[in-house]
């Protein structure tokens, strides 16, 4: 996971030095965590017989580099509560464009809730899906 996040890191930079200079100190303050493993978890189908679920893959965009090791620390947090918040979604909502990013902005609402609580500050900026999988229901 750590080597992830430092590619991640370095091609942010990469990307910075190819950019324009107030661009540049722009976006140079961001960072990227992924939630990993990838979330499988149920969520709610329409009828008690048919078990549905989904799979994503969650990255989280965090406000400044500085902020990585606070997000890192409370990782166990951001998971469980991006699991809950898709477990408690109806079928139609995993199931749709609009539903989804309905969901995400739950989840990035819960999380950000979550940050200030813990710390004081928001931490997270964004959540982004990069794979949504669902199947059933």
């Amino acid at each position: 996971m750590l080597k992830s996040l430092v590619l991640r890191v370095f091609a942010l930079g990469l990307m910075v030095i190819g950019s324009s200079p107030a661009i540049a100190q722009e976006k140079a303050n961001f960072a990227y965590l992924s939630l990993e493993p990838e979330i499988v978890t149920n969520y709610i189908s329409e009828s008690a017989q048919k078990l549905g679920y989904v799979r994503v893959s969650v990255e989280l965009m965090i406000n400044d580099v500085g902020q990585l090791e606070i997000a890192e620390h409370h990782l166990p947090l951001l998971r469980s509560t991006t699991i809950e918040i898709f477990g408690q979604q109806p079928a139609e909502k995993v199931k749709s464009l609009t539903g989804r990013e309905e969901i995400r902005r739950a989840i990035l609402k819960a999380l950000q809730d979550h940050m200030k609580q813990e710390t004081g500050g928001e931490v997270v900026k964004n959540v982004i899906f990069t794979k949504y999988l669902y199947q059933g229901g």
